[in-house]
């Protein structure tokens, strides 16, 4: 399968699993999980999972750079979900799950499961079990 069919089936899925209405949508929330994502794991599994996805979905993961970055061992489910949501432009947090479990559901298809663990124990508890519920 090709990167661009791959990418089209990808943001299809999110739109239907994430109850988002069109595609444009689907890629605005996939921008912003993977951003967040991005910023919650360290760099070492951040690069071996940009590695592994396709280009356009690992330049959102690793292109938030903050100068002074110390990353949160105990990211809160709800601090991720409500910046993934404020990242996508979207104030509903309630509504913020479905695409957010929906990308990352896409994203741990995409990997084999050695990553899939090691991005796992990378996250904070709470961010770690969203991450496994997808």
């Amino acid at each position: 399968m090709t990167e661009d069919n791959e990418l089209i089936n990808f943001y299809e899925s999110v739109q239907i699993e994430g109850k988002l209405r069109t595609e444009e949508h689907a890629r605005r929330w996939t921008a912003a999980t993977l951003r967040i994502l991005g910023v919650a794991l360290d760099g070492r599994t951040k690069r071996r999972l940009a590695r592994a996805l396709p280009q356009e979905l690992s330049q959102w993961l690793t292109d938030v750079f903050w100068l002074l970055h110390f990353r949160d061992p105990n990211l809160s489910r709800d601090r991720f979900v409500k910046r993934v949501a404020r990242r996508a432009g979207n104030t509903d947090y309630q509504f913020a799950p479905f695409p957010i479990k929906a990308v990352l559901s896409g994203v741990r298809q995409m990997v084999d499961e050695d990553l899939q663990r090691e991005v796992a124990e990378t996250l904070s508890p709470e961010v770690r079990e969203l991450w496994q519920q997808s």
